[in-house]
């Protein structure tokens, strides 16, 4: 390791707000804490549950109507197929202006195409 580069890891005592005093190792020179483990509510076990809201109440009404049985769910595959599934697509009709009739749509208008060429005489090529 190079000399003079790194800097010191001595002892240092920590100090929380609460007056809680324990000694550990940094290279800062002086640690102040906010909260400790010996005053944060968590690990002394004085922190009280919230409910907002009665998520907890909530929880239990639906965890009483299964009668703590699981609910089966249906398959990815099932839900995402039925997703999927088209609506049948009507057809708009095309109006001309000037014109009180209506136009039939593109895909009859290439059929009845195809038809005429189909009942044409065809010629011999010489």
């Amino acid at each position: 390791m190079k000399e003079k580069i790194h800097p010191k890891y001595e002892p240092v005592e920590v100090t929380c707000a609460c007056g809680a005093k324990f000694l550990t190792r940094s290279t800062m020179k002086t640690i102040k804490l906010d909260i400790c483990s010996e005053c944060h509510p968590f690990f002394t076990g004085k922190q009280k549950v919230l409910d907002t809201a009665g998520r907890v109440d909530k929880f239990n009404k639906k965890f009483a109507a299964t009668e703590g049985k699981a609910v089966v769910r249906k398959a990815k595959t099932e839900v995402k197929a039925q997703a999927k599934i088209k609506k049948p697509v009507k057809i708009k009709k095309i109006i001309v202006a000037g014109d009180d009739r209506k136009a039939p749509p593109k895909k009859l208008k290439k059929e009845a195409a195809k038809e005429a060429k189909k009942a044409a005489p065809k010629e011999e090529k010489k």
